[in-house]
């Protein structure tokens, strides 16, 4: 990680993002404290293919466990259910 001040990244400019895109990060600060960091952009996805159907396999295992309630149930014999019997 590099650390210039706003004046040397303006006349540095274009070998800083050399460095970013080498995989060096860059941050650059204004009287000392960072206002920009810069990072080189992910070539690879975030996420694998794999990844993904495994989590959508996970979701519809858990829908399986699920169950709906019975639509016979009407909204007043739900409301009296939850209430308390004393």
């Amino acid at each position: 990680m590099q650390s210039v001040g706003i004046y040397e990244a303006k006349t540095r400019f274009s070998a800083l993002i050399e460095m970013v895109e080498q995989g060096e990060e860059v941050r650059i600060t204004r009287h000392g404290k960072e206002v920009v960091r810069m990072l080189p952009v992910r070539r690879k996805p975030v996420i694998t293919d794999e990844q993904i159907a495994r989590e959508l396999e996970q979701i519809s295992a858990l829908q399986q466990t699920v169950k709906a309630q019975a639509a016979t149930d009407s909204a007043a014999n739900l409301r009296h259910t939850g209430r308390s019997q004393a």
